[in-house]
């Protein structure tokens, strides 16, 4: 097949095989010539000379209908990203993917199914139906009473466990009751009252209880159903930003003289800073005292269920009416990888959506399943293949065990940073994730804001070396002296002296900053 011929076939059919393979030839020589270019974890430079060099490139690259195109921005894209598989990429929460993950969302890209109707989707919709079910058997759940879905991942999650919440406290539906009564078809008809759909009932002040370390979608998830942010209430948290389990009850307990409504208690599986867990049971018998919904945020420590050293941790989040997993975090797949599921499938009625030109339900008496109430989007990709995929490859044990080597990375960072001179830890790892800080040498520079400048600066100085994508975070409270350097180690095939050399190279960065200073 001729080049201009090959950039206006389709991906599917019997002939979409032909006409990708060339295609992927090109952009696998694009993304080796791209990393080549780029020699370590980010760019070097500045963001605006990266930007006028994007621009550049752009603006240059002729529509003449050929490949040409496809590899040069392919390889504009390679040489311009901060590439997770670097060692020396320890940031944030974004993994480098399994090959095999890759490959298999590549199978469901060029397929391109729709999750919203089982016309769209006939394998997908099953397969999705099935792997749910397995998830939902790892957090402890019954999967005949359990339900979920995928989703784009922890925020969309939190915001959907919210909205039941809501709906399940403040509008009446029964859904996801505690003794188990029905309370709708989760796929159509006979949902009871949704705040969404009829509006706040009068006279009642709903309130969020969560750490103040959870997420800030939480927040912003308050926004959006219309309870507003101030109706999040921030429970204290220990050195390590674990919830204070006493100060919940108390504040559950000032919800209660206030004539407040408490809707749900957030409990965070793995901070996004320190990975931190919060104590589950604890929260669960203060959620269930106080009538509140209990969600667990585990976008992050989720991945612990995989790991039989770690999986302890997370005891406690089978008693959540939802949670939040996200395996494109500890799971090694391609973004977008979220679950959202709940214990109780009846706790689905406020989703209930009958659409006639997607789940008619004579096709649902029928036997055509609908994945349509399950899920706040209607268009959605069947991202639920690359995660069937890699189960099915590797099972719990073999992901486990890179799970298992990424926590031996971030003890191993932990006691090098403590044993550096430089370097303050701290506090132990939980997960994967490891927060010091430099401590400067001069004088001068000792106060609690001219080393928080310091941390600050030398982070940008790995940056635009191109040296290394360190992250940077504050712990809570007020005034200067939070800053913390952070790294998140989330590649298997990192080794220890990967990990000292990026620690080293954070203590020379800050000894270049107060040369500099």
């Amino acid at each position: 097949m001729a080049g201009a011929a090959r950039t206006i076939a389709l991906s599917g059919g019997a002939e979409g095989p032909r006409a990708l393979r060339p295609l992927l030839e090109t952009v696998l020589d694009a993304l080796a010539d791209g990393a080549a270019r780029r020699g370590g974890p980010l760019p070097a430079g500045a963001p605006q000379e990266l930007a006028a060099r994007v621009a550049d490139e752009f603006a240059t690259v002729a529509g003449t209908g050929g490949p040409e195109p496809l590899h040069r921005l392919t390889a504009l894209l390679a040489h311009g990203s901060a590439d997770p598989a670097d060692p020396s990429c320890a940031a944030h929460l974004h993994c480098p993917p399994l090959a095999l993950a890759v490959a298999a969302d590549l199978a469901a890209s060029a397929l391109n199914p729709s999750q919203d109707s089982w016309d769209q989707a006939p394998a997908a919709t099953a397969l999705e139906t099935l792997l749910v079910r397995d998830l939902a058997a790892l957090v402890g759940y019954d999967p005949d009473d359990a339900a979920g879905v995928l989703t784009s991942g922890g925020s969309e999650s939190n915001l959907m466990g919210l909205m039941l919440a809501r709906d399940h406290v403040l509008g009446g539906t029964g859904g996801g009751t505690r003794d188990g009564s029905a309370a709708g078809s989760a796929a159509g008809g006979g949902p009871g009252r949704s705040v969404e759909r009829d509006g706040l009932p009068p006279g009642r002040t709903p309130r969020i209880l969560a750490s103040a370390a959870a997420h800030f979608s939480v927040q912003r998830a308050a926004a959006l159903l219309g309870l507003g942010e101030r109706a999040v209430v921030p429970v204290p948290v220990d050195r390590g930003l674990r919830m204070d389990a006493d100060a919940l009850g108390a504040a559950l307990r000032g919800c209660a003289d206030r004539g407040e409504t408490p809707v749900a208690v957030v409990a965070t599986a793995g901070t996004t800073d320190t990975g931190a867990v919060d104590p589950l049971h604890r929260a669960a018998d203060l959620a269930a005292a106080h009538g509140a919904w209990f969600h667990v945020d585990a976008a992050y420590g989720g991945g612990a269920l995989l790991s039989d050293r770690l999986a302890p941790l997370l005891d406690g989040t089978a008693r959540a009416d939802s949670v939040a997993l996200d395996w494109h975090k500890l799971g090694w797949q391609p973004a977008a990888a979220g679950v959202f599921l709940v214990r109780r499938a009846e706790a689905y009625a406020p989703l209930a959506r009958r659409a006639a030109y997607l789940n008619p339900a004579d096709d649902e008496d029928a036997g055509y399943p609908s994945l349509l109430g399950l899920s706040l989007r209607t268009t959605r990709r069947p991202d639920a293949f690359k995660i069937a995929v890699t189960l099915r490859t590797l099972g719990r044990e073999g992901l486990g065990r890179l799970v298992d080597a990424c926590h031996g990375l971030a003890r191993h960072a932990a006691a090098t940073a403590d044993a550096h001179p430089l370097l303050e830890l701290h506090a132990p790892p939980v997960l994967t994730t490891v927060l010091f800080h430099y401590r400067p040498q001069h004088p001068g520079l000792h106060g609690p804001a001219a080393r928080d400048a310091l941390n600050a600066a030398l982070r940008r100085r790995l940056l635009r070396e191109g040296r290394a994508v360190v992250g940077r975070t504050e712990l809570p409270g007020e005034g200067p002296g939070r800053v913390r350097l952070k790294l998140t180690l989330l590649n298997p095939h990192t080794t220890p002296a990967d990990v000292e050399r990026l620690l080293h190279a954070v203590a020379a960065a800050g000894q270049a900053e107060e040369a500099a200073a």
